[in-house]
């Protein structure tokens, strides 16, 4: 059964319970049953507050892509399958001062990707740069834990952008549950910090178009139309990676202890309050502090690269950092509670308590990725947004699978989407597109339709269209 609340907004009744969906006619009607069938496996887990899918919700493992699912703190769950493999995977978008026109040559773009490679690695086997850097700073002190010569604003102490103008800084979480981690995962930590990593991560060089009615906040914000930004997706790599199939074995074990069958063997969970419960959350709060050193150190090769080509004076303030992987307490309906987003972006709006102090005035800058070729947006959460605890889309959100979009696009289809040929040409730096052809627009959905699906909820509205120029992808 279906009950429309109208606005974007639909209530699927499960057997196992109520899954609220967020999306306009035509995204809603091109969701598969295999999305519902899972949205009923999650509903399982007893006392669960609240479960939605975003308008970019696909099938992922264990779980979608796209989901909110939220249990009170005091005798609620927590699954590593509802937070994801990759955690902390995230978004962050640097400004710069330049203009479209002032990157309008396809020769001056090319000579920019190549100096950005010199300083972020790309290969998936590429060593970090940054030999200073210790794994286990960044992993226990978030951003605090880098040399002050990697924060490039530490000449202005009472205002560093770079650690007040993101989401988090700093995750607290007890260390001592460290002492197990082996050390060559400890290893393979530092050998990746500022690294790329593959798959839809990216380092995107975008102008910007401002939404008029929107204005006036973007330019709080420090946006103007032509504007050159840099857009920038990855997350914890091997650090968050390690943890997934290690607690997902631990989970599985007790699970089995308590007599508790899921009909997913990918879905785990165990209460918040058990030894499982806790350690998980401890050390998933470890590889979000790595996830937002991770994108701050691909930020800092990215901005020596633009100096290379524009001079030593340039500078690449941060606008925003934020997560899309995760399990975070946020106090709802006055009570504290576990809210975990998994390929869904946190949008508070304006006044909101839990907005950094940077805009606390006028919500904090949502970014959302497009495809590879086609827009991306810089958003922010309206009021309306209490309905869906605040979360909206982290993407287009893919709709064919790796395999199948290899067998179905051609590389001419995939070269026309990125107008290759065109001064209009999307750069990208590899020297075939057959090599990403399963990250080609035509393997997401439409982002247009996912934007509307958002903005029509009321969750968010549109503060920027970014356009894409140049792409950087893992190799």
């Amino acid at each position: 059964m279906i009950t429309d609340h109208g606005r974007n907004h639909k209530e699927v009744k499960l057997e196992h319970g109520n899954l609220h969906v967020f999306a306009n006619d035509e995204v809603f009607a091109s969701l598969e049953n295999k999305v519902y069938e899972m949205a009923d496996n999650n509903l399982r887990i007893p006392r669960h507050v609240y479960m939605s899918y975003t308008p970019d919700a696909h099938v992922g493992i264990g779980t979608c892509i796209g989901t909110t699912a939220v249990w009170n703190m005091s005798d609620g769950f927590v699954s590593p399958s509802i937070v994801g493999s990759d955690i902390g995977c995230g978004m962050r978008v640097h400004m710069t001062s330049l203009h479209k026109e002032d990157l309008q040559e396809k020769s001056l773009r090319r000579k920019l990707i190549q100096a950005i490679e010199k300083y972020v690695p790309t290969h998936e086997r590429a060593s970090s740069h940054y030999k200073n850097v210790r794994a286990d700073k960044v992993v226990m002190e978030g951003l605090y834990g880098l040399p002050s010569e990697y924060i490039p604003d530490r000449y202005s102490p009472e205002e560093r952008r770079s650690l007040t103008h993101v989401e988090h800084a700093k995750f607290e979480f007890d260390h001592d549950h460290l002492d197990e981690i082996p050390e060559k995962n400890w290893k393979r930590a530092w050998q990746q910090i500022g690294t790329l990593g593959g798959g839809n991560h990216f380092v995107e060089i975008q102008y910007i178009k401002l939404n008029e009615e929107k204005r006036s906040i973007a330019e709080q914000w420090g946006l103007f139309d032509g504007q050159i930004v840099v857009m920038i997706h990855s997350g914890s790599r091997a650090w968050g990676g390690m943890l997934g199939p290690r607690y997902t074995k631990d989970f599985k074990q007790v699970m089995g202890l308590w007599g508790v069958e899921s009909p997913d063997r990918n879905l785990v969970y165990a209460p918040i309050n058990t030894e499982q419960g806790q350690r998980y959350i401890h050390l998933m709060y470890s590889a979000l502090n790595y996830a937002v050193v991770n994108r701050h150190m691909i930020a800092y090769g990215v901005r020596e690269g633009f100096k290379d080509v524009f001079g030593s004076d340039f500078e690449m303030p941060v606008l925003y950092d934020l997560m899309h992987n995760y399990a975070l307490k946020e106090f709802h309906r006055n009570q504290p509670m576990l809210v975990h987003r998994k390929g869904a972006t946190r949008a508070l709006p304006a006044g909101h308590f839990l907005n950094r102090e940077s805009y606390k005035e006028t919500g904090h800058p949502a970014l959302i990725p497009g495809s590879m070729g086609t827009s991306s947006y810089i958003m922010v959460g309206e009021q309306g947004g209490e309905k869906n605890f605040y979360s909206i889309c982290h993407g287009a959100g893919r709709i064919r699978s790796r395999r199948a979009t290899k067998e179905l696009i051609t590389v001419d289809e995939f070269a026309q989407s990125m107008k290759v040929g065109t001064d209009d040409e999307v750069l990208v730096n590899h020297r075939t597109l057959k090599s990403i052809l399963d990250e080609c627009p035509q393997a997401y959905k439409d982002v247009d339709q996912i934007i509307d699906s958002v903005v029509g909820a009321d969750l968010a509205s549109v503060v920027a269209e970014c356009k894409p120029m140049a792409v950087i992808k893992g190799v």
